[in-house]
């Protein structure tokens, strides 16, 4: 029985080589002299860079599968910002959106949000981004403002919130005295807790004290136009003297309104000046409405052009005059000045009131004070007045 078993044994063995044998004799000459312990791992082992290479597209299909189908993103998008990210699975990602959808974003907030800063997807949700969406809802601002604010620069919720976040917080809150206005000027830029403060704004805000600004201003600007605070300080230095070369008081609002006008866009600025040149005005004349009514040289020319030929063309007034009161070119065209001016040009005619009335007494009060004035006092005399001030009527056939 030993006999046979060794003898099955030394069978099995035989038979072995001859395979190896056989397969070896079939190989390039190359493979021929390669020993049997060397030789059999070549039928088991892999490349390992075609096997990485495997692993990572795999990887990448899976990225941009996912930021397709869970994040709505457009195929290209996915696969830009699959260079910056690559998922290993749907447990964390699908979490963060979870928890964005619960502090109320919409999907094309989130898909907002994950385009321009995907690596937000691989944020600890409960440790990282939850305290911070909890601070800004504590300082008073709501879901809906949140989710529009980070959708257009979710930046902030890659920073500290201890070291970064907070800390703007507090200063904001030692000049603005008031959550709310914290809120304004968070809504107006995510920027005034991005930068830092050390470098531009503080550095601002001590020129407008040193030159009398009242505290009061400095919180109009800050809490409104924030970003006119945020600029280098030797550019913003040059801005106030320009402004303080053309008057204006610094103790007014309308020295801080107009830093606003000068530091957003200088083009549209220059843009104004030249259309209000176009219609006569002077260089003082300019300086004054824009002292008067900072906010005249941000209109756009199609306004100004209509406004200016609709008080010089349409009833004759001087151009210098509405110089004088800038303000009415705010006003809208077709529901405030075309039916006021109607109206007193159809009285002005029947010579029941004076033909040199100013700007300001037609178009600045309040609606039931220029009915009171110039309708139902002269309704009995002109009855059809009623229906020219609800444009109705055309005040030409009256005339």
């Amino acid at each position: 029985m030993l006999k046979e078993g060794i003898a099955r044994s030394e069978s099995r063995k035989s038979a072995v080589f001859a395979i190896l044998s056989t397969a070896s004799n079939t190989l390039p000459c190359s493979r021929k002299h390669s020993t049997v312990p060397g030789f059999l791992p070549t039928f088991l082992k892999l490349n390992p860079r075609s096997v990485s290479s495997k692993v990572e597209a795999n990887q990448s299909n899976f990225t941009i599968s996912y930021l397709i189908d869970s994040c709505g993103l457009a195929p290209e998008a996915a696969s830009l910002a699959s260079q910056k990210l690559q998922l290993h699975s749907a447990e964390r990602p699908d979490s963060v959106l979870t928890l964005l959808r619960d502090y109320g974003f919409s999907n094309s907030q989130i898909s907002n949000v994950v385009r321009k800063r995907p690596l937000l997807l691989l944020a600890n949700p409960n440790d990282t981004l939850l305290p911070k969406l909890q601070f800004f809802h504590s300082i008073g601002i709501s879901s809906s403002a949140l989710a529009r604010i980070l959708a257009a620069d979710p930046t902030i919720l890659t920073r500290s919130l201890e070291k970064q976040i907070i800390p703007c917080y507090n200063f904001l809150k030692s000049v603005l005295l008031s959550d709310e206005k914290v809120v304004a000027a968070l809504k107006r830029t995510s920027w005034v807790f991005l930068e830092d403060h050390s470098k531009k704004l503080i550095p601002n805000l001590s020129l407008l004290r040193s030159i009398g600004v009242p505290d009061s201003c400095i919180s109009l600007l800050l809490a409104h136009f924030p970003e006119a605070l945020i600029q280098k300080n030797e550019h913003f230095t040059k801005i106030v003297e320009e402004i303080k070369e053309m008057g204006f008081d610094p103790t007014k609002s309308t020295f801080v309104l107009a830093i606003h006008v000068i530091a957003g866009n200088k083009s549209i600025y220059n843009r104004c000046f030249e259309v209000y040149q176009r219609w006569g005005w002077s260089e003082d004349e300019i300086v004054m409405a824009f002292r008067k009514h900072p906010n005249c040289m941000l209109l756009s020319e199609n306004k100004l052009n209509k406004g200016m030929d609709f008080f010089v063309n349409k009833m004759g007034w001087p151009s210098r005059m509405i110089a004088k009161c800038p303000v009415v070119l705010f006003f809208s065209l077709e529901k405030r000045i075309k039916p006021r001016c109607s109206v007193v040009q159809v009285l002005r005619m029947k010579g029941l009131i004076k033909k040199t009335l100013s700007l300001s007494t037609v178009l600045l009060p309040e609606e039931k004070r220029f009915l009171d004035k110039f309708v139902v006092k002269y309704e009995h005399q002109v009855p059809q007045l009623w229906s020219v001030y609800q444009m109705k009527l055309d005040f030409n056939t009256l005339l």
